[in-house]
């Protein structure tokens, strides 16, 4: 007798979802505003500020200067506006920001574009300029000591010091640029030697780090960082009546530079990125601080490290803007959201 077989259960294919896409679509407004969009602000800040000291020489076009500040400015404003309507809506966000380095990075940029913001005023509202100043003091304070718990309570492998600890914690000497022409010589004094300490160390740290081995290609455009304090420190050191001081600082600066040029395609090995904002302001910082501090020669190399920035900072700033716009950014920079 044979069995009649049973038929096969019919089997229905899995459904296997697509991974999710690059560019997210978050409900609500600006609710992952990434702050990888403030560097490249700065460094357009500080591009402004370096036509206004050429601005100052014999023959300076000051229309050009004014024209960039008051543009970035706005533009700065808008992305402030944007970013603080996360924090907003749930002030957390900001310590989930501050666990990546593009957000550390950004935020930095922020309050340090604050200071610069404040020195792009200043000749026109110096109250305002002065109260700006005092806000981005406190607020570069509070983040640093917020950065330094989370660096102490998170993982001893991320406790390495990099080039983006200048921003935080020797950002300071941004606020001379407004404070000695207000007046404020002794403070600025102050603000000066404490910085060209912690300059210093995180300086020895970095070329220990350096020696012992080499960053990962998406990190190595932070080495430019290095470049800015030395920069500042001249033109400080300008602004504050120390020519000899001014002068070895602004050598260091231009040592630093051609070292940073010289190894350009290695810095540049992985591509356009993000970071690529923290070569925008360094640059601009140099030209001004040639300009300050190297006598003639140092004018004629300011006005061509300004052309090369005149370049680059609008470029990358374009590059980055579109990626938020095109809304990227947040995602290639791990960007929190609320």
């Amino acid at each position: 007798m044979t069995e009649t077989p049973r038929p096969l259960p019919e089997v229905k294919p899995r459904h296997f979802p697509p991974p999710p896409p690059l560019v997210e679509k978050t409900p609500g407004l600006w609710r992952r505003t990434p702050p990888a969009i403030f560097p490249p602000m700065m460094g357009l800040l500080g591009l402004g500020l370096a036509w206004r000291t050429l601005a100052a020489q014999p023959g300076g076009l000051s229309p050009v200067a004014e024209t960039i500040l008051g543009a970035v400015l706005l533009l700065y404003a808008f992305g402030l506006v944007a970013y603080l309507a996360k924090p907003l809506r749930r002030p957390g966000v900001v310590v989930e920001d501050l666990a990546v380095l593009p957000g550390r990075a950004g935020l930095a940029a922020m309050v340090l574009s604050l200071l610069l913001a404040a020195a792009a005023v200043r000749p026109y509202a110096p109250g305002l300029a002065l109260g700006m100043t005092i806000v981005g003091l406190v607020a570069l304070a509070g983040l640093g000591l917020l950065i330094g718990v989370l660096l102490l309570r998170g993982p001893e492998e991320g406790r390495t010091v990099t080039p983006v600890f200048h921003l935080t914690y020797v950002g300071y000497i941004l606020s001379p640029l407004t404070l000695i022409p207000l007046g404020h010589a002794t403070l600025s004094s102050v603000i000066l030697g404490v910085t060209v300490v912690i300059a210093l160390a995180i300086w020895l740290a970095s070329l220990r780090q350096l020696a012992t081995r080499v960053p990962p290609a998406p990190l190595r455009l932070l080495l430019a960082i290095h470049l800015a304090p030395a920069s500042l420190f001249a033109t400080v050191s300008a602004l504050a009546g120390y020519p000899t001081l001014a002068m070895g600082f602004g050598l260091l600066a231009l040592a630093i530079l051609v070292a940073l040029v010289a190894s350009g395609r290695w810095l540049l090995a992985a591509g356009f990125s993000p970071l690529w904002g923290a070569l925008t302001f360094p640059l601009a910082a140099s030209a001004t601080a040639s300009m300050l501090s190297l006598g003639t020669p140092g004018l004629w190399i300011g006005t061509v490290l300004m052309i090369a920035a005149s370049a680059l900072n609008p470029y990358v700033a374009k590059q980055v803007l579109t990626l938020w716009a095109r809304g990227q950014l947040a995602a290639k920079t791990n960007a929190a959201t609320v």
